[in-house]
């Protein structure tokens, strides 16, 4: 049992914050977390070889001069991989894949790290995930135990102990957890039994029990759901708790004031309660606000309080140009939120919306559709006439013997990659990511499709570098794209180089 995989989203989401940084900048740039302090938007741009902070408040917990056109490179974390990145009020918490947390804060708060990113924990301890409340931090131990850190106003960190800013303290009754969450100032885990517990302020219901009492020691969370034990993820919002079940259901608790449970009114629920959505595969939520998203692979789902008018008491389903939810948040919240760390990806194709405009309402429309291609039990409509005039492939297969054909079963792509290709024929726009730049390779060439062939090139050379090297040496390889073999070649020399100069120095120092 694990957390899902981060996002990847589009960079362009952010081209209003980052309109003064140099463009040639961008291209590196393969992980974004966005945060927000006093009402200003902070920033840390991470790249395969150092970590950016972009922002007056983040900068100055850094000791950095903040400048528009520069992000400013954060040396004590070079060369390390960061997996995860969790903020507070006025905290930032960075964890690396080595299992060190490093904190980072605002001059005048309680945490006291003296403008400078501050490693809390020893050589002995290596955490595998963190969450931050708005004032406390829990950090999950490799062997499943939990810590905590910050305030204990509503005993959010466990036991009658006071806060505790400068070092870790250990929670007693919590062992195997898999997950862990933090709502503003309530916190949830999971283990890998599937049991969940909850602690902390309860004011509003959102620790699941039945009541309004806080708890400052974890508790077993008395779920109706008879097969919790397969549960998949927690997330929780300022007042709020939602639980996603490998089944595809979705329960929540706590405040509903603003909608935020989705179950058509506004009244708070003290034990989980169904919200009505089926086949959910993601949720997210913010620890600072009352809404909260879902995405059931295909669609996504949005309700609690907007930043236009009246609340969303309701799930309510979205258009299907988001592809991420911090896509989702630009229409929700008017603002991108990175729900942790998320991949960078970038858009391909023409930016023409209007010659598309016609030509996507034929895809994927139940009203109008006269093939589907199944792919993973899943379903995609759309129609031949169309496919076959803008794709000779198509043309092709829609032909002859296969022109009464109302159902293709494709066992070669996997659904994402298969319905991103068919959008990207309505629409002109292709998401290329490293998740997927190995199918569509593969299928541009089987497709015949010189256009996507080039925009996966296109990707490949700008994310083509040391370390990318392993993933790209065979695609370029094996379908002879000679336009990137320079490339390959001079990165390949110098990694040679590089590794003949590393045996040497050993020789030398172990002789």
């Amino acid at each position: 049992m694990a957390r899902l995989p981060n996002e990847n989203i589009d960079i362009e989401l952010f081209q209003d914050d980052f309109k003064y940084i140099d463009q040639e900048f961008f291209p590196s740039v393969v992980s974004i977390f966005s945060f927000i302090f006093i009402c200003y938007k902070e920033y840390l741009l991470i790249t395969e070889e150092a970590t950016f902070a972009y922002g007056e408040g983040i900068c100055s917990w850094l000791s950095l001069k903040h400048d528009m056109a520069k992000p400013q490179r954060i040396s004590c974390l070079d060369d390390m991989k960061i997996v995860q990145v969790d903020s507070g009020w006025n905290f930032v918490a960075i964890i690396t894949d080595d299992g060190k947390v490093f904190i980072a804060s605002d001059f005048y708060s309680k945490w006291k790290t003296n403008k400078t990113l501050q490693l809390i924990s020893n050589d002995n301890d290596q955490f595998k995930m963190i969450a931050c409340g708005d004032s406390h931090l829990l950090l999950l131990r490799q062997d499943g135990h939990v810590f905590a850190m910050g305030s204990n106003c509503y005993g959010q960190i466990t036991g009658n102990k006071t806060s505790s800013y400068e070092s870790m303290i250990h929670i007693d009754n919590l062992e195997n957890v898999e997950l862990i969450a933090c709502g503003a100032f309530h916190s949830l885990s999971t283990t890998n039994k599937g049991k969940i517990y909850s602690w902390g302020l309860n004011h509003w219901g959102q620790l699941g029990y039945g009541d309004e009492n806080k708890r400052n020691t974890p508790c077993l969370v008395p779920f109706p759901n008879s097969d919790s034990s397969c549960i998949k993820d927690i997330v929780a919002g300022m007042y709020h708790s939602l639980f996603l079940f490998e089944n595809g259901q979705l329960w929540g608790c706590g405040s509903n004031y603003h909608g935020e449970l989705g179950l058509s009114d506004n009244i708070g629920r003290s034990t989980p309660t169904k919200i009505p959505i089926e086949n959910v595969q993601q949720i997210a939520c913010s620890k600072f606000g009352r809404f909260s998203f879902a995405h059931d692979g295909s669609l996504y789902y949005a309700w609690g309080k907007t930043k236009h008018g009246p609340n969303w008491s309701s799930p309510r389903k979205l258009d299907d140009s988001h592809s991420s939810f911090a896509s989702v948040s630009v229409q929700v919240l008017d603002s991108p939120i990175t729900f942790g760390i998320t991949s960078t990806i970038y858009k391909f194709g023409s930016h023409d919306s209007i010659s598309y405009k016609s030509t996507f309402q034929l895809f994927d429309n139940q009203d109008n559709y006269d093939v589907e291609f199944i792919i993973d039990k899943k379903i995609i409509k759309a129609c031949k006439y169309y496919l076959k005039s803008v794709s000779e492939y198509y043309r092709r297969m829609f032909s002859g013997n296969w022109s009464e054909n109302n159902q293709v079963i494709i066992n070669d792509y996997s659904y994402e990659t298969y319905y991103a290709y068919l959008h990207m024929l309505h629409t002109g726009k292709i998401h290329i990511t490293r998740q997927n730049i190995t199918e569509l390779v593969d299928l541009s060439n089987c497709y015949g499709d010189e256009k996507l062939m080039g925009y996966c090139k296109t990707f490949i050379r700008s994310d083509l570098n040391k370390h990318t090297i392993s993933i790209y040496h065979p695609l370029i390889r094996k379908y002879e794209m000679n336009e990137l073999h320079d490339k390959l070649i001079h990165l390949d020399q110098n990694h040679r180089q590089s590794s003949t100069k590393r045996s040497k120095f050993f020789k030398i120092f172990f002789v």
